[in-house]
């Protein structure tokens, strides 16, 4: 029996013991959790109980946004040590899926991801897991800084698949923690600067405290029209639809540059229109996001540069024991609030 914040049903949690699997098989490691970050998808979860097919039955750990130290090693383990400092990629596929041996693991329909049901999370003191998707945290990057290499990774992903050239102008519609993930790792893949939109001003102010980083305040401004004068007509060469909303899907289309590329990050809870014939009229290039796969080594590695800083997204942390309270604020989305942590305290 372990404690941990347990979600029993939609807008009811829990801070109790429960029963949750703790064998460390050969090529696991053992890992006192330090910091777990609230995500969107935990606070959907718990206000819901299901996002779309994925439906709560049954009791369910929350959290999947981790770091914290090694305490014990499968027999065949090689690259960590004990005490070791890590995050860990939520995400376990079946290494021999198709999408795995193809390199697109994210999108394995066997894939076992942590808070998803019937998955337990990693709101625990401690949890066992793959050694393979355990990744060493340099000394100078904090837990709290590795608890983010998870969301980042999406941000990571969205840059990737939007082939990023250097000095591209981009868009980013939305400026929620993922929005302005995205915006950090488009700057970190060549961007020259970028445009983010949002209805909420002081939203826009976190985002535009980075440098390169220029906020579009909805409706006092029009996107397409804004990235069409920075451009001198041309428009923005990548956009990356993070609100998830019609408004914005549409607009992230109008801003686009002939030619360039949309890359849809956000996820509408029930479909929207898309004005295909705008798009192929500039014959723009779509690209979908789903998670991320082979970005967690990358995401550490620009956080250990000093290109990427995280530490001014972090809103508040709770201790273990008002986790409660962590996701009741969490769940007031208050306009200044980006990441809201839990300290398990494991340091």
């Amino acid at each position: 029996m372990a404690r941990a914040l347990v979600l029993e049903a939609a807008r009811k949690l829990a801070l109790r013991d429960i029963d949750l699997p703790d064998e460390l098989g050969p090529e696991d490691v053992r890992i006192a959790i330090d910091t777990v970050g609230v995500c969107g998808s935990d606070v959907h979860y718990y206000t819901h109980g299901k996002i779309g097919p994925f439906v709560v039955k049954q009791p369910m750990v929350l959290g999947h946004e981790a770091a914290g130290i090694v305490t014990e090693i499968g027999a065949a383990v090689t690259h960590l040590a004990l005490g070791d400092r890590v995050c860990m990629e939520p995400g376990i596929p079946n290494g021999s899926s198709k999408a795995s041996k193809l390199g697109v693991y994210n999108v394995d329909p066997a894939v076992q991801f942590w808070a998803t049901p019937p998955v337990h999370g990693c709101l625990t003191p401690s949890v066992v897991h793959p050694a393979a998707f355990t990744f060493k945290l340099p000394d100078h990057v904090s837990f709290a800084e590795g608890a983010m290499v998870e969301p980042f990774a999406i941000g990571m992903q969205a840059a990737a698949k939007a082939r990023i050239k250097p000095g591209d102008v981009a868009l980013v519609t939305g400026a929620g923690p993922i929005g302005v993930m995205v915006a950090l790792a488009a700057l970190a893949g060549g961007c020259a600067k970028v445009f983010v939109s949002d209805l909420v001003e002081d939203k826009l102010a976190i985002a535009a405290g980075y440098d390169n980083i220029h906020p579009i305040l909805i409706p006092r401004d029009n996107p397409a029209e804004v990235l069409q004068e920075a451009t001198e007509g041309w428009g923005a060469d990548v956009v990356f639809e993070c609100a998830g909303a019609a408004a914005s899907i549409q607009a992230a289309l109008e801003a686009a540059a002939p030619a360039g590329c949309v890359v849809w990050v956000g996820m509408p809870v029930d479909p929207v229109p898309v004005d295909i014939v705008l798009a192929q009229s500039r014959e723009l290039r779509m690209e979908t996001v789903f998670r991320y796969a082979n970005m967690y080594d990358r995401a550490i590695a620009l956080l250990a540069s000093g290109k990427v800083d995280l530490k001014p997204l972090i809103s508040a942390t709770f201790p273990f024991e008002d986790s409660i309270a962590a996701f009741d604020r969490a769940v007031e989305a208050r306009p200044t609030d980006v990441k809201i942590q839990i300290k398990m305290g494991a340091s």
